[in-house]
């Protein structure tokens, strides 16, 4: 061997030594003592000493080393206290032993030779974190703000704190949580890992954690089955093939005899037809329907019935309820003192009347999102699709557009996707592969919408009726993330575009903007607002004059009748001998007379008013209609100037009006009120102010005032972008989020009973292959609602019993909460279909459809459907909230709740009684009214009000209960009348029998089956 090969391999074996001195002493003092503050991330004074090319590159003093002179090396003098600021930084000073070691590593070149531990790493240590622990823990989902996906990262920690104590594995929370000597144990929701693999990670962290690689996070959270796209599975071949009716079946069976679970039987013929109506159209079925089905003995007699009741107005108005409760359906609410909208809109019934007709017409479910989302870019001439906007107008609040923008982006994402996205509106999210940036970007979709009222033909006053709806307003608007969800801190730096959240792939949107005709972005253009207000206009004219007639001939009589009272009575006493009550009169018709005086003049000055406000009117319309005609008018000049002067003409008898108005006003206040100092004084101010202004602008050449507001001219085209994005057959959520809540409502429990969480923290579906063949189905169906519900009800899983009513039964062992549906779930009905099937029982139901909310006060006076009553947060039908009526902030699965108050409200309440006293009268016409009818009466009673007859029990305890009543009832004078609440609109009967009648119906109103979806 040559002296110069000898050389070489020396030098390699004395690298190779010291390389190994590197790993096991050298590295872990410089992870520990070190790195903290000289890592790539905090370069204190501008040091890394993460890498060989940072030590010798060095910071803002030169380089740290000087490779094979430790004595010359910065890092050496620091450590060793040779010079300022001594190292570590305000630490206790190494032992001398580890400052005689970095000197020799010094010495030696400083290597950084590590294959030994980076073969560790590569070959043992990543592939247990990519397999266990990246998943959760990347920059992406950073579960507890944790991403070890980097070394740097790592080292960073999480919310709680460094993770890895490199060098000291028993002190790192990383080895404590995989060995679960600390909760919770890792994997998280899995098996703690073997004892090898821990011990492996154990003596990792001891030899300084080295990581030569960052971890590959791979698909682990987009492999999650919720963001996968569905695919129909096929239909599973069960043993019990007898029982399959259609694919629901074979999918419901087959997860039953997994189990080793059976189905019960069906329900029977009248429990299964009053759980269809009740579940169809929340009403329960007529005695004649009932019997009308039993005598039907054709093969598809059911399926007759569910294509009656889905083809049912009904259906619309009880399904468009559960999608309310959904989509936050709510009246406006603010400070109705003050007639102040502060949330939501007026007329926003115009959205729920849009909801119950596109039920009815079976619109597909994705049409339906669309033209929620974007139905003004979609068809923005067309305004029974533009009112569909009614579901973004509803977040509108007066304060703050940041709460309206993120209660949008919250609930559209929960509603439709089923994704907690507002978990990333402070951070990205901890469980799902849902970034802070990617929420900002899915609000900069509806950063550019606003809120405004259109007129509908028939009414020019917006406060009585209009169509509320939104447009793009801000299309310049940037979108800022604000640093950790401070809306006070917003990242201005970095404005976002509109994106999908990245875990959805790239997914191409098409955002165009898009032109609006005339029509559109100036609305009031239209003819028919036109001749609304002139005819509203012409109206008021009318209006002032028979005002000012009545006025007048208050004046005329009021000086009659002061004129007779001056003119002495023949024979009479002379003025000198007057009475003080003749005094008094005088006073008084003297009062009277200045009172009609004052009212004759301010009737003058309304009259004024309303005659220049009908030229104004019609100056301006011909002044809009010349400027925003095809081709402008060759006269419009002249027109604007005539729309300008008619206008300030009107502006100035308008403001005299209520100058002398507030003077009437103030000269009638008593002057040491406190309504004379405040309010009288504050309208007499206004008004002079008003009139001062309106006189000055008589001499000013503004233009006039257009006949209304004029809007941008065109769309962004963001929200028709994201609404056909989730309402397509690529989006993997939509589909079976409908599903899910359809199946909800059908069933009482949910298929994935996180409904709005279909996401990596929500729980798995109980049965993913039915899911997803619905969601398919549902998207091959043309988004067909209807199509779903009858395949639904027509499957033996939905006509089972809801109990075999035995306590041994193998199923109730194997699965006592019914989760794989080897039974019917009993319901409670709603809240609605309480008080809807108390009035439809009686008859008394009103089914007149849509129109203005109706008064939350008159819950127990008016006959209309639940579905139309003033719904708000604070403003409920004090019945139906009894009864656990949605949420309107938010509702995706309503409570059920059995407390005392709604046996209470059905045993007390104005509408109970009425509905009781009203069927007793219908029953009797049938039965007759002697006691030997009362067997038949009591049959009938079970008929109307529980849709069965009754058990020979019941009989005998109706009968009893009959007898027993009456004979009560016979001496009124031994019994307390109860004094409480209001009178019924229906009177009890006089005669005891009768009245008795009544009691047993009641008593009927109350049973639990009544209320009871079996």
């Amino acid at each position: 061997m040559s002296a110069t090969k000898a050389l070489t391999l020396f030098i390699f074996l004395q690298f190779a030594a010291y390389g190994q001195l590197y790993n096991e002493q050298i590295r872990p003092v410089l992870e520990k003592s070190c790195l903290p503050c000289h890592g790539p991330q905090t370069r204190s004074g501008g040091l890394d000493l993460s890498t060989r090319d940072g030590l010798l590159q060095g910071g803002e003093h030169g380089p740290a080393i000087v490779a094979g002179d430790a004595k010359a090396s910065l890092l050496y003098k620091l450590v060793s206290h040779e010079v300022e600021p001594h190292m570590p930084y305000k630490g206790d000073r190494l032992p001398q032993e580890t400052i005689d070691r970095i000197a020799d590593w010094i010495q030696a070149g400083a290597p950084f030779e590590q294959a030994a531990a980076s073969n560790v790493f590569r070959t043992q240590i990543k592939p247990l974190l990519e397999a266990n622990c990246v998943r959760c823990h990347n920059s992406q989902v950073k579960r507890s703000g944790f991403d070890l996906s980097t070394r740097e990262a790592l080292l960073r920690g999480g919310d709680t704190g460094a993770v890895i104590v490199p060098g000291d594995a028993k002190s790192s929370v990383l080895y404590k949580r995989i060995s679960h000597l600390e909760q919770p144990g890792m994997p998280f929701g899995g098996q703690k890992l073997p004892d090898a693999a821990i011990a492996q990670i154990a003596d990792w962290i001891n030899s300084g954690a080295p990581y030569d690689a960052p971890l590959t996070v791979g698909n682990a959270a987009l492999n999650h089955w919720a963001f996968k796209l569905p695919v129909r599975p096929p239909v599973p071949e069960v043993r019990n093939a007898a029982w399959v009716r259609n694919p629901i079946d074979a999918f419901v069976a087959a997860a039953q005899e997994k189990r080793g679970l059976k189905p019960v039987a069906a329900a029977d013929q009248r429990t299964l037809l009053r759980r269809l109506y009740l579940d169809l159209i929340g009403l329960p079925p007529t005695p004649a329907e009932m019997n009308a089905f039993l005598a039907d003995h054709s093969k598809d007699a059911y399926e007759k019935v569910v294509d009656k009741l889905l083809a049912s107005p009904r259906y619309g108005e009880r399904w468009g309820r559960h999608w309310m409760d959904i989509w936050r359906y709510s009246d406006w609410y603010g400070w109705r003192k003050q007639n102040e909208v502060r949330y939501s809109q007026r007329h926003i019934w115009h959205w729920r009347d849009w909801i119950i007709e596109s039920l009815n017409k079976d619109k597909g479910y994705d049409e339906m999102i669309v033209e929620m989302l974007a139905g003004d870019e979609l068809a923005p001439k067309d305004p029974d699709v533009v009112r569909a906007t009614g579901y973004l107008a509803r977040n509108w609040y007066l304060y703050d557009r940041n709460v309206w923008l993120k209660d949008t982006v919250d609930y559209t994402a929960m509603a439709f996707l089923g994704i907690t996205l507002k978990c990333a509106r402070c951070h990205s999210h901890k469980y799902d592969p849902i970034t802070h940036e990617d929420y900002y970007r899915f609000r900069a979709f509806f950063e550019p919408y606003d809120v405004r009222t259109d007129h509908v033909p028939g009414q020019p006053d917006l406060m009585k009726d209009g169509i509320p709806r939104v447009y793009d307003a801000h299309a310049d608007t940037p979108t800022y993330r604000f640093i950790r969800g401070a809306d006070a801190n917003p990242d201005t730096e970095h404005p976002l575009t509109p994106a999908i959240p990245a875990m959805f792939g790239n997914a191409e949107l098409k955002i165009t903007s898009e032109p609006l005709p005339l029509e559109v972005y100036y609305p009031d253009s239209r003819s028919f607002v036109h001749h609304d207000l002139v005819a509203e206009a012409k109206a008021d004219i009318e209006r002032a004059e028979t005002e000012l007639r009545k006025s007048r001939e208050e004046l005329a009589k009021a000086k009659q009748q002061l004129a007779q009272q001056a003119t002495p009575e023949p024979g009479g006493a002379g003025a000198g001998n007057r009475s003080s009550s003749d005094n008094a009169a005088d006073d008084k018709g003297m009062a009277e007379l200045l009172k009609a005086q004052a009212s004759v003049a301010l009737k003058e000055k309304e009259l004024a008013s309303a005659r220049a406000a009908l030229p104004a009117i019609e100056a301006r319309i011909a002044a809009d209609e010349g400027k925003y005609a095809a081709s402008p008018a060759p006269n419009l000049e002249a027109l604007e100037s005539a729309a300008l002067k008619a206008e300030q003409h009107a502006n100035v008898v308008k403001a005299e009006e209520n100058l002398l108005r507030a003077e009437q006003e103030l000269a009638a206040a008593k002057p040491d009120s406190e309504t004379y100092d405040k309010e009288a004084v504050k309208k007499l101010g206004e008004a002079r102010t008003q009139l001062e202004a309106a006189a000055k602008a008589l001499q000013s050449e503004d233009a006039y005032t257009p006949v209304g507001k004029v809007y941008p001219d065109s769309t962004t085209g963001r929200r028709l972008a994201l609404a056909r994005w989730i309402a397509n057959k690529q989006n993997p959520l939509t589909a079976r989020v409908a599903i899910n809540d359809m199946w909800l409502r059908h069933f009482g429990q949910a298929l994935v009973p996180t409904v709005f969480n279909f996401g990596m923290s929500g729980k798995p579906p109980s049965h993913p292959e039915l899911l997803d063949w619905l969601a398919v189905e549902l998207m091959d169906r043309n988004w067909s609602m209807k199509a779903i519900h009858r395949l639904i009800v027509t499957s033996n899983t939905y006509r089972m019993q809801s109990s075999d009513k035995n306590p041994n039964d193998q199923n109730a062992k194997i699965d006592p909460d019914n989760r794989y549906l080897w039974r019917m779930n009993e319901q409670r009905m709603d809240a609605e279909v309480v008080r809807d099937s108390l009035l439809s029982i009686a008859g008394q139901l009103d089914t007149a459809m849509g129109g203005p909310e109706i008064d939350a006060a008159k819950g127990l006076e008016s006959h209309r459907r639940s579905v139309y009553f003033q719904d708000t947060p604070d403003l409920q039908v004090t019945f139906l909230k009894v009864f656990d009526e949605a949420n309107p902030n938010e509702c995706f699965q309503r409570n059920e709740s059995i407390v005392p108050h709604q046996a209470l409200a059905l045993a007390n309440s104005k509408l109970s009684l009425q509905v009781a006293r009203a069927l007793e009268e219908q029953i009797t016409k049938r039965t007759g009214a002697t006691a030997a009818s009362d067997s038949e009466f009591i049959a009938q009673a079970f008929d109307v009000v529980l849709n069965r007859p009754p058990t020979s029990g019941e009989r005998t305890e109706s009968f009893k209960f009959l007898r027993d009543q009456e004979e009560l009832l016979q001496d009124p004078k031994k019994l307390t009348p109860i004094q409480a609440g209001a009178a019924g609109d229906v009177k009890p009967e006089s005669d005891a029998h009768l009245r008795a009648r009544e009691d047993v119906v009641h008593v009927l109103v109350n049973h639990s089956d009544f209320v009871t979806i079996r």
